[in-house]
């Protein structure tokens, strides 16, 4: 029998296009907007689409614009871009994003070597995007990362997560991301860590970015998932490695917490069918066979 605390729904929220594609081989336009296209067929309602960063750094996003500008958007779709700075912020508001996201880190160590700053600059750097996004009335999602471990500090501290993650909806993020950014964390860890956030952010407001690089993605999610969490990252095909763990998986794969969560009957509104065609089919273009094990065996 199902705990009565479990949600009836799971919002997923779709990385695959922006944060898995980044870590891969270059895609054409036109395949990583036929991507984003068959996510929303399948029913998926919010995509990541595009990132706004310096494609000095991150050639792989260098046509987001124009793949804001080109995809045919489905009614009840939300479109999202990261953007790092009011440069990126400005690109994405002109492309047409329907709202845009920004990333801190509970980690010194991690924010230093990713974006070359403490944690507390890092956040200064936010209060001009985030006022003119609430001029523009576009909504600001915030990512926290390294909640449940970190490839140069090890374990962090919970209440450095609950930290970052209150001063960022405080700013005005009206949902804040829990990122287990090398996919360390447990069961238990995780829960722990969620709930220590709930102190200061509703919990409503918050949603989880499990890494799998460990197999544990799944099992955290279900651990957290009586916290009254609601609102899941994820990523079809597994798309995007570990960048700090050679040879290592990275994003869950959406398909196979779709079969999860319908499995504890948690209605996503996601075809898994179509979504896992869509998986297999960016999955063909990199030239691999899908990480989803659920994709594989519906193939067989």
């Amino acid at each position: 029998m199902l705990a009565s605390n479990l949600p009836t729904q799971v919002s997923i929220f779709e990385v695959g296009a922006r944060d898995g594609l980044q870590n891969e081989t270059t895609v054409s336009i036109e395949n990583k907007i036929t991507l984003i296209e068959q996510l929303a067929a399948a029913g998926v309602n919010r995509i990541e689409a595009a990132s706004f960063v310096s494609p000095k750094w991150v050639p792989q996003m260098a046509d987001s614009g124009n793949i804001l500008r080109q995809i045919k958007r489905q009614q009840g779709v939300v479109y999202s871009a990261l953007t790092p700075n009011l440069k990126g912020l400005e690109l994405a508001l002109d492309a047409g994003a329907d709202e845009v996201a920004i990333f801190g880190a509970a980690s010194e160590s991690f924010s230093q070597r990713n974006i070359n700053c403490s944690i507390d600059e890092s956040i200064a750097r936010f209060e001009p995007v985030m006022a003119l996004a609430k001029e523009r009335h576009i909504k600001v999602r915030g990512y926290v990362s390294c909640v449940l471990g970190c490839p140069y500090e090890g374990e962090i501290n919970i209440t450095e997560v609950a930290r970052v993650s209150e001063i960022l909806y405080k700013m005005g993020c009206y949902e804040i991301s829990l990122g287990d950014t090398i996919g360390v964390g447990t069961p238990l860890k995780a829960r722990k860590m969620v709930e220590a956030v709930a102190n200061l952010v509703p919990v409503e407001q918050l949603a989880l970015h499990f890494h799998d690089t460990y197999g544990q993605a799944l099992a955290n999610i279900q651990a957290c998932l009586e916290t009254g969490v609601s609102v899941i990252d994820s990523s079809v095909a597994g798309l995007g490695g570990c960048p700090y763990a050679k040879g290592a998986s990275g994003n869950l794969a959406t398909e196979d917490l779709v079969y999860m969560l319908h499995g504890m009957g948690i209605e996503t509104g996601i075809d898994l069918q179509k979504l896992a065609r869509a998986g297999n089919q960016i999955s063909q273009v990199l030239g691999r066979t899908t990480g989803s094990k659920v994709a594989q065996a519906l193939t067989v």
